[in-house]
């Protein structure tokens, strides 16, 4: 069993999708790759709407699984804007999981990503304020 906190989510909820077979690692949960690419995509989201403009992923700084994820599991990304930089943004990104049995909502990854706002060519630019 978890010892996950039981307070809420932190942070704008950025995404949210439902954990399908297809995804599953060799033990039958999903995959964490999968669930990374879904947090990947909600902190993603986040910064493109904080920038206003193009983004890219340049780091994962720290990432913990505290649960597994299972078929059938609602899974929900919260993201919450850290610090802010010159061309970049720290993001922090929890999922959470509503239990297809039963319904008990787990906090179960976490995870700090880095983007960097980009012009139409790839390069840095400063971050809208």
């Amino acid at each position: 069993m978890s010892d996950a906190p039981t307070y809420p989510p932190r942070g704008e909820l950025v995404i949210r999708t439902i954990a399908m077979p297809a995804n599953t690692n060799s033990n039958g949960d999903m995959f964490g790759g999968w669930l990374v690419s879904q947090m990947d995509l909600g902190g993603a989201i986040l910064a493109r709407n904080t920038a206003r403009s193009r983004i890219t992923t340049v780091a994962i700084d720290a990432m913990s699984f505290h649960d597994p994820v299972y078929v059938g599991d609602i899974v929900s990304c919260h993201a919450l804007l850290g610090k802010t930089g010159r061309t970049s943004m720290r993001i922090e990104v929890e999922a959470w999981a509503q239990r297809h049995k039963g319904g008990e909502h787990v906090r179960v990854t976490t995870g700090i990503f880095t983007y960097v706002a980009i012009d139409d060519h790839g390069r840095p630019q400063p971050v809208h304020r």
